[in-house]
């Protein structure tokens, strides 16, 4: 089942909305905020996560300490 993100005309609110059918995706959804159903499906981005720096990886990517059980850095002080 898709995600779909959508805009509120009224309240400016994005928000995703999981859609079982694909001929439903273009259907107007309720605004979760205002309860308006002036929306519209928007054109999303996708993000892709690849491998780089140390500096650069996300928290989860890092290893996690073995005493404290946090991913980012900890510098040890327990």
């Amino acid at each position: 089942m898709p995600i779909y993100e959508y805009t509120c005309s009224a309240c400016k609110t994005k928000f995703d909305q999981l859609v079982r059918k694909f001929s439903d995706a273009d259907a107007k959804h309720k605004c979760p905020d205002c309860g308006s159903e002036k929306t519209a499906r928007v054109f999303s981005v996708f993000a892709t996560v690849s491998e780089g720096s140390k500096d650069t990886a996300l928290p989860s990517q890092t290893p996690a300490c073995g005493r404290c059980g946090s991913h980012g850095p900890c510098g040890g002080a327990h």
